[in-house]
């Protein structure tokens, strides 16, 4: 059954029109329905195949304005790293007793920062953190000596993102409370992210298609022009 706000919601949307992206940021605002601060989202569908390694786009973003989310940071390291770590802000530091209880089901953080050297301990650890996004990688930044920084780019807004199997990127980019132009802004850099790794062997059109929404609420549609300069 379909609520009175969604309805309502509904409404608001032009069928058949897709939005600039200026308007898109002011209308997610618009038509939430939601009494808590909602994430705002994009979905972006590439004109890849993901199936193919040399198109299986993904990688990082700093967004000007942050998510909006306070994201739980564990960094596994050995003890030299460790008081650094905590200096930094990491909610987790440690390595074995954090290797068990994530092999027992444990997932409650957002993001996993190791050290190379203790990679090797980790990669058992694969068919858990794997499906939810969490393994580790040196290409979103995740594996590195520099723990200090890393923890710094998460803290600050930094996200990381991939093509799905179907080949959709998803990621959020804010909340409702932001005003329409950091929703924006925050849009147009993971959009502009995206754009700089087209793969040299996509052919046909890489932007496909563009919507934004925002936690239960309906989908808005985006021009693809509006966003490529």
């Amino acid at each position: 059954m379909i609520t009175k706000k969604r309805k309502e919601a509904n409404a608001k949307i032009e069928a058949d029109k897709a939005y600039s992206l200026k308007e898109a940021s002011a209308l997610v605002k618009e038509i939430n329905t939601t009494k808590f601060d909602s994430s705002v989202d994009l979905h972006i569908r590439l004109g890849v195949d993901p199936k193919k390694a040399d198109q299986a786009v993904r990688g990082t973003v700093s967004l000007p304005h942050g998510t909006g989310k306070t994201k739980k940071v564990l960094v596994l390291c050995t003890p030299d790293k460790e008081e650094a770590a905590k200096t930094a802000g990491a909610d987790f530091v440690g390595l074995d007793e954090f290797i068990t209880k994530i092999e027992g089901g444990w997932t409650d953080i957002d993001v996993i920062i190791a050290t190379p050297s203790v990679m090797p301990k980790i990669g058992r650890l694969g068919k858990v953190l794997g499906p939810r996004n969490l393994m580790p990688n040196p290409k979103t930044g995740t594996v590195t000596n520099d723990v200090v920084a890393a923890i710094n780019d998460v803290k600050g807004g930094k996200i990381a993102f991939k093509v799905d199997k179907v080949g959709i990127v998803h990621a959020s980019i804010g909340r409702v409370s932001f005003s329409s132009e950091k929703i924006e802004a925050n849009s147009r850099e993971l959009i502009n992210a995206i754009i700089k790794l087209k793969p040299a062997t996509s052919k046909g059109i890489y932007l496909k298609a563009l919507s934004m929404a925002s936690t239960m609420s309906p989908g808005i549609a985006i021009d693809t022009k509006s966003v490529q300069n």
